[in-house]
């Protein structure tokens, strides 16, 4: 089936409004098969079977597969946000574990693959360097908190903090056996407390 015209689409939409929760499945399915089977897996066909719906509902949508790629990933692989609870430890505690939901969690095999087949998708680099940027400026945030605190050192590093915090999170996460999964999600807040205060003892003079 070809994709419907731009004429097609401009009538469709003077028609019946469209149904937000097709638009919400359709992009769920994205985020799935593209986690599943990565770029060279994806195409209409394949998002439009995952979601039960026909491939002419998704390019009423969208006109790319690209796009619709780039908007299941906008809705669904959030941003870590800077979470000042009061104390360095809960603000660092609040950053890992919304990175252990955006590596562990239902979007974890996406958020994934983004960071391996970014250069291969257009416009999907950017998505990334948007995240990494988040993820730097919650954490220059908080160390900039922290050491207003004198809870770290005045020469502490924002980098060097993030990529061990960051590392942490997805080194625990890809090295864990699929038998252990359940296990291993059931302790992810224990996990993310202990990586912080070994961080944190870790950069006490």
């Amino acid at each position: 089936m070809s994709a419907p015209s731009h004429h097609d689409r401009a009538h469709a939409s003077t028609g019946r409004p469209r149904d937000p929760e097709v638009d919400r499945r359709i992009a769920l399915a994205a985020v799935a098969v593209f986690g599943e089977a990565g770029w060279a897996g994806f195409s209409v066909e394949s998002v439009a079977r995952q979601a039960g719906v026909g491939k002419a509902s998704i390019y009423l949508r969208w006109e790319t597969k690209e796009r619709l790629l780039l908007d299941g990933l906008a809705a669904h692989v959030a941003p870590v946000v800077d979470a000042d609870t009061g104390s360095l430890r809960g603000d660092l505690t609040a950053l890992a574990r919304q990175l252990v939901e955006l590596y562990a969690g239902p979007s974890r095999q996406a958020a994934l693959r983004m960071m391996l087949e970014a250069p291969m998708i257009p416009g999907l680099a950017e998505r990334c360097d948007e995240l990494r940027q988040a993820q730097v400026k919650a954490a220059r945030a908080m160390v900039r908190r922290g050491i207003r605190r004198g809870d770290l050192p005045d020469d502490s590093s924002v980098t060097l903090l993030l990529d061990t915090l960051c590392g942490g999170v997805i080194a625990h996460i890809l090295s864990t056996p699929q038998h252990l999964e359940d296990a291993v999600q059931a302790g992810l807040d224990e996990f993310t407390e202990n990586l912080v205060g070994f961080l944190l003892g870790s950069t006490r003079p």
